[in-house]
């Protein structure tokens, strides 16, 4: 497995450093810094003073940036696998999306910066562009990653499970962890009268074919030696999942995003916005 570890000398940048700890060791891991360099925004100044006033900013902050990439990697846990530092120029989010095209990463891990209220971290547009944007699986830590021995999968269907099982056959964790699959079906009752009794044998109905999906994704993982469980509710997704979250406290929330053709290629779901929002813990997403 191939790593991208895109830091910024932020809190969580170190704590997603450490959290190489948990995850198989990589062939090789790259870990990145970009310089945002800006530019002189007074109009008046002449374009030769300018350029000098640039030069002098970006050497600065290069020296900064290599010492930043030193510090990082003296925190990389032991056996993360061979690893290298890049120091480049641009804007962030873009500079991370190719470098990973370019190295053909299979992971990209990156800490979330909290911006808003306590009760809600939202991630950065960094963080945002990256996830919405990049080809491959993003690691966003958003805090000490501690232990890896509990993961939530809330699946949403079909395709997301292959997606998952897909994932999870790479065996990207160092430790066995155990699997929650939660799946969530929502239901609104029928807008033409009905008497109580079909309304739950509907419901039921529903549930017995989500428990059916659920049970056969538990099977899969089971065969790959990962210690499942399942279980099928009917209610409001983001809301579930989030409760299930606060009262299980799992290591990390694995989830799938979906994917639109268009201007933006990948588009995350309501559901996965919510929870990329408002979870406190870390959030794998895969494709």
């Amino acid at each position: 497995m191939r790593v991208l570890l895109a830091v910024d000398g932020s809190d969580q940048s170190y704590e997603a450093a450490r959290g190489l700890a948990h995850l198989s060791p990589a062939q090789q891991l790259i870990v990145l810094h970009v310089l945002d360099v800006p530019k002189p925004a007074y109009p008046m100044i002449m374009p030769e003073v300018a350029q000098d006033i640039y030069t002098t900013v970006e050497r600065e902050m290069r020296k900064e940036g290599d010492q930043l990439l030193s510090r990082v990697k003296s925190v990389l846990p032991l056996g993360t696998g061979p690893s290298t530092t890049r120091l480049e120029v641009g804007k962030p989010a873009d500079v991370i999306i190719n470098v990973a095209q370019e190295q053909q990463v299979n992971l990209i891990i990156m800490g979330a910066r909290g911006l808003g209220p306590v009760k809600e971290v939202l991630f950065g547009s960094v963080s945002h562009r990256v996830l919405t944007h990049a080809h491959c699986p993003i690691l966003v830590v958003n805090g000490p990653l501690r232990l890896l021995r509990h993961v939530l999968l809330p699946l949403q269907g079909p395709d997301d499970a292959e997606a998952a099982v897909r994932f999870l056959t790479t065996k990207p964790f160092r430790e066995p962890v155990e699997v929650t699959i939660l799946t969530v079906l929502p239901f609104t009752n029928p807008p033409w009268p009905v008497v109580v009794e079909v309304v739950e044998a509907m419901q039921e109905k529903i549930l017995k074919s989500a428990r059916y999906f659920v049970d056969d994704v538990v099977t899969r993982l089971s065969t790959l030696k990962y210690r499942a469980r399942g279980m099928a509710v009917l209610g409001t997704p983001a809301r579930v999942i989030l409760e299930e979250a606060a009262k299980t406290k799992p290591d990390l929330i694995l989830m799938g995003s979906r994917r639109r053709e268009g201007i933006t290629r990948f588009v995350l779901g309501s559901v996965s916005h919510a929870l990329l929002h408002r979870s406190l813990g870390a959030v794998l997403v895969y494709r």
